[in-house]
């Protein structure tokens, strides 16, 4: 039997969405103006009151998408065409789908800031948000640490030099509480499969102004922010996920972050020399560890052997295990960084999931750390 410890990738899909998905499979277009098509508008626009409630924000703000990427994509380059200046502020410790979407703006002429960040991952110099930008985009929380960074701070400053903030709160939406309107962010990014909705499926919510403009062109759905059919029974089956984690939040944060602790406490005592990358605030399922003097792929090769699920949460590219680039902008070596490995614990996860990694965990490092670094 695996142990499913890699929840920050993706979750489970929650059964109420699958039913939802199920229901509403057969809709037809909600552009449709017989009765088929008002039907299906119909579900449509219940799923977007209902995910409006529970993220503080108005249904007309509820954008939705195929991913937390093309969300992202969307939001960025989007801001930035609606903007006056050439300006892009964002971080180093971003996920890719935001850190790429920057890098391409720099090709067409964007000038990009990253604001520096301290050796916990967070930002820590905000003299950058003083000067207007087309817009300054930060992450709620990080992928691979589960750091929460300081957005209120970033949004106060950005919003005082007028600079639109864009949010990728993709690993935040359903795990921490999350109020559009409160948090004063012009454009917020999420992504369904990691609250336990469909794959495939995201949601962007954009202020009516000021709006991003337009980057992809059609048909006018949402607002022509996103043009196209709209999977209704993905947006169901992402409304019903998102209710069943709102109503669970407050719990499963405790719990999961209980075993969290307990699996920290646990590797540690039996493991000489980790380093742990996961310092608080953070998501209460996060643990990120290094084990120096190992790869991070053997040790996750080793994991799955032993049937355990784990990621090292960093780049992978032509099988050559690459240094995370959120640790080496904290600055932690590159030798260390390659030894990282990322536990994420989410709905699904239990005391025998963390029993089990314990029971392996001192095997597996010493047997990675024999098999030493690669060139």
């Amino acid at each position: 039997m695996s142990r499913f410890l890699d929840h920050a990738a993706t979750s489970p899909m929650r059964q109420v969405a699958v039913e939802a998905w199920i229901e509403h499979a057969g809709k037809l277009n909600p552009g449709g103006q017989y009765s088929a098509g008002r039907k299906a508008r119909s579900v449509l626009d219940d799923a977007r009151e209902l995910i409006a409630s529970l993220l503080g924000a108005d249904p007309v703000e509820v954008i939705f998408t195929a991913s937390g990427t093309e969300s992202d994509n969307l939001a960025i380059r989007g801001l930035y065409e609606a903007g006056s200046s050439n300006r892009v502020i964002s971080t180093p410790v971003e996920h890719p789908a935001v850190l790429e979407t920057i890098k391409s703006l720099g090709l067409i002429g964007a000038d990009i800031e990253l604001l520096p960040v301290g050796s916990d991952g967070r930002v820590d110099d905000y003299e950058p948000l003083a000067k207007p930008a087309a817009l300054a985009t930060c992450m709620w929380a990080n992928n691979e640490t589960g750091a929460i960074m300081p957005l209120h701070e970033i949004i106060e400053r950005a919003s005082a030099s007028g600079t639109p903030v864009h949010v990728d709160a993709v690993q935040a939406v359903g795990h921490l509480p999350v109020d559009f309107h409160q948090l004063g962010a012009t454009t917020l990014a999420a992504s369904a499969h990691k609250f336990g909705g469909p794959r495939g499926s995201g949601l962007l919510l954009a202020r009516r102004s000021p709006a991003p403009a337009a980057v992809l062109h059609g048909g006018g759905q949402e607002r022509g922010i996103r043009p196209g059919t709209i999977d209704v029974a993905g947006a169901a089956a992402t409304a019903a996920a998102l209710a069943e984690a709102v109503g669970e939040l407050e719990a499963e944060q405790l719990r999961i972050a209980q075993l969290r602790d307990d699996l920290l406490a646990g590797i540690v005592a039996q493991v000489d020399n980790v380093l742990v990358h996961t310092t608080q605030p953070a998501l209460p399922g996060h643990l990120h560890l290094s084990f120096p003097g190992a790869e991070g792929d053997s040790l996750i090769m080793l994991l799955d052997h032993a049937g355990i699920e784990a990621s090292t949460g960093s780049a992978c590219a032509s099988g050559v295990n690459r240094a995370s680039h959120v640790l080496l902008a904290a600055g932690v070596s590159e030798h260390d960084a390659r030894g990282a490995v990322r536990f994420t614990l989410g709905r699904t996860s239990t005391r025998a999931d963390v029993d089990a990694v314990l029971a392996v965990i001192a095997e597996v490092a010493t047997r990675a750390r024999l098999a030493g670094m690669a060139g």
